[in-house]
């Protein structure tokens, strides 16, 4: 059937005065409201107000506009039925055929620091969607284009007589995923703002709304497809805002571990790496002025896991740094910038990935996913740290100034590493990791045998408590001097005097690390 008259009122106006423009060539009277009139009006597109074909002006501030049986009577009115068509012309209401709608930018505008809770009210948008849904849902008659890239596609059809109903039943669907997405972001907006009437309880609902940035070639193996999403718009400071630099694209388990080294990265204050294999660091240290010595550190701890690994930096890569990652292979690196020295001396590395994301506006996630059949479970991310917990010497000797410098440090790792996790450091490196174990003096165990560096002197750190005293055993078997763990074990009494046998000392968090 051929479209007599199109209704084009947008927030987004990318594309929109050409769109318009192709619609007037095509003798379609063009309905808008608002701003977008004005802007078409200006790029001298003919254009009616809304207000002129319903006879009501806009009101309250522009809170309405179009709701009107004019309006919505023209989109939901189906043409073809006689019924329809007779009730129409009765009443004077014109069929609208195309609606070009999209929505207040309510998720840029709660993105902006210091927003109001007021000021983000007024961006939700009511006729907007009212006007999506109604297209959307009357598409047999009608396309409804809320994404400018469809302009084009819809302007190729429209020129050929009519908008193919193949096009129409895409463009409901994305319509419908257009106004789901906005409602999840103004209900996951109100909840955190507004909080539950329990402080403690988790919400009843939790709505999370995805937007695909990019394919993946598969997922974690070839037969399984995978994409990479966006949660709400763009916010600096998370992975998938970071650039990329160069390299070859992006694999589902490169941003895997990309967020891992990203997160550890963070938790460092000196200049700092880490190198992740398989979601684990396999090495981690910080250095108080030298980048280049914080890398050589972390991947002295355990070279053989290194190679083919990713790295992660919280300083802008020298050309010193450049040259050690350069010296063997590594999958990707994410830091906060490069040097133009750095670039050069990476650039010869073709397929390495590097990844550029200034940690200035650092944004940590609220919740930690983690599916199950039938539904997901859902928590607060682990944010704790030592500032979070009040630590208590048990044992009677008392860490030196320098293993609490380790215990600290090490304290910061183990949180990373997948349980059990078990982390053995100096000051200013790790010197032994031991992760997914089924015991955690396996975990101990492991973290011995994988260790490069001397361990006389280190310390140890235990994501949970000891539910024996064979870890802390091992620990000063291996040379460990110090331990620090939550504490809590029916045979923490045990435990401590095992340390006490070994001149250690130890120290309990009463918080606790679990990584599945």
């Amino acid at each position: 059937m051929k479209v007599s008259r199109a209704l084009v009122s947008v927030s987004n106006k990318e594309g929109v005065v050409e769109f318009a423009r192709g619609l007037a060539a095509l003798g379609i009277e063009i309905l808008s409201t608002g701003g977008t009139a004005k802007t078409l009006a200006e790029a001298g597109v003919p254009v009616t107000k809304v207000s002129a074909a319903t006879g009501f002006p806009e009101i309250l501030g522009g809170r309405v506009k179009t709701l009107h049986p004019k309006i919505h009577g023209g989109i939901l009115g189906r043409p073809g039925l006689d019924s329809d068509r007779a009730e129409m012309e009765r009443e004077g209401i014109t069929a609208i055929g195309v609606v070009a709608v999209n929505l207040y930018p309510f998720e840029a505008t709660i993105a902006k620091a210091g927003v109001t809770r007021d000021e983000a009210i007024e961006q939700i948008d009511i006729g907007g969607p009212a006007m999506v849904r109604a297209s959307a849902k009357n598409h047999a008659w009608v396309s409804i284009v809320v994404d400018p890239a469809d302009y084009g596609a819809v302007l190729e059809e429209l020129r050929g007589g009519a908008v193919s109903e193949a096009t129409r039943k895409r463009l409901a669907g994305k319509a419908f995923a257009h106004t789901a997405a906005y409602d999840t972001a103004i209900a996951s907006y109100l909840a955190r703002v507004d909080g539950a009437a329990d402080p403690k309880a988790m919400p009843d609902r939790a709505f999370i709304g995805l937007t695909k940035v990019q394919d993946l070639r598969y997922g974690e193996n070839p037969h399984q497809r995978a994409a990479l999403y966006r949660t709400g718009p763009a916010k600096a400071g998370t992975l998938v805002s970071a650039k990329q630099l160069q390299g070859k694209e992006l694999s589902f388990n490169n941003l895997l571990d990309l967020e891992a080294a990203l997160r550890i990265a963070r938790d460092l204050s000196d200049p700092g790496a880490v190198v992740i294999k398989h979601n684990n660091p396999c090495g981690v240290a910080h250095h108080v002025s030298s980048l280049a010595d914080a890398y050589r550190n972390a991947r002295a701890t355990d070279p053989d896991s290194a190679f083919g690994g990713v790295v992660g930096l919280n300083r802008p890569v020298d050309a010193e740094t450049a040259a050690e990652i350069a010296s063997t292979f590594i999958e990707a690196v994410i830091a906060p910038a490069f040097s133009r020295e750095a670039r050069e001396a990476l650039a010869k590395k073709t397929n390495l990935r590097l990844l550029e994301l200034p940690f200035d506006a650092a944004v940590e996630a609220a919740f930690d996913l983690k599916p199950v059949s039938g539904g997901v479970l859902l928590q607060d991310a682990d944010h704790g740290t030592l500032a979070h917990c009040t630590p208590k010497v048990v044992t009677e000797r008392e860490p030196t100034d320098l293993e609490w410098k380790a215990l600290r440090f090490a304290w910061v790792i183990v949180k990373h590493v997948k349980s059990n996790a078990i982390v053995y450091a100096n000051p200013s490196q790790t010197v032994g990791i031991g992760a997914g174990q089924m015991s955690r003096v396996d975990s101990s165990r492991i973290a011995v045998s994988k260790a490069r560096l001397p361990l006389a002197g280190t310390v140890m750190a235990s994501d949970a408590f000891f539910p024996f005293r064979d870890g802390v055993d091992a620990a000063a078997q291996a040379g460990a001097v110090a331990v620090i763990q939550p504490g809590g074990s029916m045979r923490d009494e045990e435990v401590i005097a095992a340390a006490n046998e070994h001149g250690m000392a130890m120290v309990f968090t009463g918080m606790r690390h679990f990584k599945h």
